[in-house]
């Protein structure tokens, strides 16, 4: 299926050894909004995806509302005042996650990021961040577990339609 004309693939990293962190850096600011895709496995089982790093800042700048599920149970957080979120999925079986950074390239607003995620074994999870800084998002990271060989992240721009 083809991409909508106002969503443009910016990077893309497949992993050749596993890692426990992924960069992206030099985010263009042509765009509204950025959109990141994940198909990824964990050599660990099931876990969270810290988003974090945000500009580099480690500081206790970020904060997050999670909620989440099996199917037979289901449960929710909440994070203030923290130094990363944990708001993606990966687990030993194939986990795929959306994160949705809104006004990334505004100046004048807190960041909001929404993600959803879903893992083959059966969890599933939506996740609203914040970070707060109103400084234009230029890079991020992804840590938390060790990604596995053959893990994918895209990541998009969205244009003004």
């Amino acid at each position: 299926m083809p991409l909508p004309s106002t969503m443009t693939p910016i990077a893309t990293n497949t992993l050749t050894t596993a890692s426990s962190t992924i960069t992206f850096s030099s985010i263009p600011q042509n765009y509204t909004d950025l959109i990141l895709v994940t198909s990824n496995t964990s050599t660990a089982g099931l876990g969270g995806v810290y988003l974090d790093q945000i500009n580099g800042d480690t500081g206790a700048n970020y904060s997050h509302t999670k909620l989440y599920g099996t199917g037979s149970a289901a449960a929710s957080d909440r994070n203030s005042a923290d130094t990363g979120v944990n708001i993606g999925l990966t687990d030993s079986t194939q986990s795929d996650n959306t994160f949705q950074f809104m006004n990334y390239s505004n100046s004048t607003t807190y960041k909001t990021v929404v993600a959803r995620g879903n893992s083959a074994s059966g969890q599933v999870r939506a996740s609203v961040a914040l970070w707060r800084s109103t400084a234009a998002i230029t890079s991020f990271r992804l840590s938390g577990v060790t990604f596995a060989i053959g893990s994918t992240f895209t990541l998009y721009g969205i244009k003004a339609a």
